[in-house]
């Protein structure tokens, strides 16, 4: 039985990942990449011609100069096709691998999202993608550049198997350098790498808490003295002591290309070696170099593209589960006519755990056995902590219980049925996201969004243009009415808001519970609130407060039920 190493297998994952990213484009791989090989063999070819012309008797002869402007024009016409084509099939490779990863960020369920930190999110769509763009931009002069050793190789071989062995010897034991250099290359980006998720967190941090950093003298200079500036001196560091490897490397080859040369002009008539083998030789040589240190210099991107294909890897091995159709838009089109509440929504003895994280116990809600009746109007409420985002997101199918059941008007909702089922809501988070534009951009929706932005009185700083709101640069209340407006023009038959008039002014929250809500319940629609405002409870049919994950007290029409 065989084993394979942890480094084994993850180049033979990288291998598999980068021949699904080609399978699409394999045409213009192939054709990249004979134009590419054609080029190098002709530069190889041409290098022979110019030598043996040096050498013919009485000067070139026509034949070897219409021989030369030839293959001068197969070599440029190689290389140009193989540059076009390997740099258009790098950016497809980027712009599918953007495109993937956004994919499964978005059908991976909320909870993994949740679980995933949102720097380390940020670092690898941008600093690794960005990276594996930067290898992939230069693949084309790498292709040409390994083309032209493939064929400057064969020549020499061709021209003195003799001195080829030498040429071999000292390419086998550069081989061995880089090869070596190379894991050295590899280890310190990864330490790079991990620095920089570090550094993301920070930029965060400065930009995100700038004014609390404004207020705490010792937080700000941990944050920037010790936190950020360590992660930009990691990365320094490291990047020094690879970059010194390289030099260390580079060095190493030239003095192996340079003694080559060094032991054939010493050793041609010793080897007895025709002088225009020797000077073909030495054309090759010289002409390679070049090539050879293109090559060579490669070797740190390809180095830093590795490990930021791994780390693409690993997020994308966090969203394996996903959740169909999300992105499927024929799907969507052909979805039988939307989801509504006839009579309830229920959990059934339902129960949620978030995964464990250190030595800490795992928050756990349930069971809950609850149903909210059509046009019902709703509050939850229990202190920090308790519970009631979790079950507000189990009642809205983002998160699938660990136990129990979801239930539509008495009948449970499939998998492949649940994102039909959340279109039935309309929600305000308390972590709300804010965008800036309209789903749909025709004029009645545009008019219907600036009757609700007088509405909510924020008409005088935000307009509707081109179906894209004037700003979003709003105060906290301002900016959570203006989700509200969002949340109001989807015409939802279910509305969910979490604390939305916490951040309301005195005279709007009153507006919002004594006017808002009952308007919205004269409308038919259910609603679910989350709220801490003791004094509009009366607004609901029901309250029920939460304490430690359970519902423990339930008030109905002015009544106590304790134990529920």
């Amino acid at each position: 039985m065989t084993s394979t190493t942890p480094a084994a297998d993850s180049k033979a994952g990288l291998s598999r990942e980068l021949v699904r990213l080609l399978r699409p484009f394999w045409r213009v791989t192939l054709f990249a990449t004979v134009m590419g090989a054609i080029g190098g063999l002709s530069t190889a070819w041409l290098l022979a011609t110019i030598n043996n012309g040096l050498h013919a008797p009485g000067g070139a002869s026509a034949r070897t100069i219409g021989l030369f402007v030839a293959l001068c024009a197969v070599t440029l016409v190689g290389r140009a096709a193989a540059g076009v084509g390997n740099s258009m099939i790098g950016q497809q490779i980027i712009a599918a691998l953007r495109k993937e990863i956004s994919a499964r960020i978005v059908c991976a369920p909320i909870a993994a999202i949740e679980r995933y930190k949102v720097h380390r999110l940020l670092a690898t769509l941008n600093g690794d993608v960005d990276t594996i763009s930067a290898f992939t931009f230069n693949f084309s002069g790498f292709a040409i550049a390994f083309a032209i050793v493939i064929g400057c190789i064969v020549y020499m071989l061709v021209l003195s198997p003799l001195l080829f062995v030498l040429a071999a010897a000292a390419i086998a034991l550069g081989l061995l350098i880089n090869r070596n250099a190379s894991r050295r290359w590899i280890r310190h980006y990864e330490g790079v790498r991990s620095a920089q998720d570090e550094l993301q967190k920070q930029y965060r941090a400065i930009s995100e808490g700038a004014k609390e950093l404004r207020l705490n003298r010792e937080r700000r200079q941990r944050v920037y003295g010790a936190q950020l500036s360590g992660a930009a001196d990691t990365i320094a560091d490291l990047k020094t002591r690879a970059m010194r490897v390289f030099w260390a490397t580079d060095a190493a080859s030239s003095t192996l290309f340079f003694a080559v040369i060094g032991v054939l002009l010493a050793a041609q008539y010793r080897l007895g070696v025709d002088p225009r083998v020797i000077s073909g030789f030495v054309i090759v040589l010289l002409y390679v170099r070049g090539p050879v240190d293109q090559l060579a210099g490669a070797l740190p991107a390809l180095g830093q593209a590795q490990v930021s294909f791994r780390r693409i890897a690993e997020l994308t091995a966090q969203f394996t589960s996903r959740e169909p159709y999300l992105l499927d838009d024929q799907a969507n089109a052909c979805e039988p006519e939307r989801m509504t509440v006839r009579e309830d929504i229920s959990l059934r003895a339902a129960s949620y755990t978030y995964a464990s994280s250190g030595e800490a116990v795992p928050f756990s809600l349930g069971p809950i056995d609850l149903t909210i009746r059509r046009g019902e109007t709703l509050f939850i409420v229990g202190e920090n902590g308790c519970g009631k985002t979790t079950l507000v997101k189990l009642l809205l199918g983002l998160y699938s219980p660990s136990s129990g059941q979801l239930l539509l008007d008495g009948t449970p909702i499939p998998a492949e049925r649940i994102d039909a089922y959340r279109q039935m809501f309309s929600a305000v988070f308390s972590d709300y996201y804010l965008f800036d534009d309209l789903v749909a951009r025709d004029p009645e929706m545009v008019a219907r969004a600036q009757k609700w932005l007088e509405h909510l009185e924020i008409a005088h700083k935000v307009k509707v243009s081109d179906g894209v709101f004037s700003t979003i640069d709003l105060s906290a209340g301002q900016r959570k009415r203006l989700a509200l407006v969002h949340a109001m023009l989807e015409e939802r038959p279910v509305m969910m808001f979490d604390e939305w008039a916490a951040d309301q002014d005195p005279t709007f929250r009153r507006v919002f519970y004594n006017e808002f809500l009952p308007e919205l319940k004269r409308q038919g629609k259910t609603l679910i609130v989350i709220s801490h405002d003791d004094r509009f409870f009366d607004t609901a049919d029901r309250v029920i407060r939460l304490a430690g994950g359970k519902i423990v007290e339930t008030i109905t029409g002015g009544e106590l039920v304790r134990g529920v």
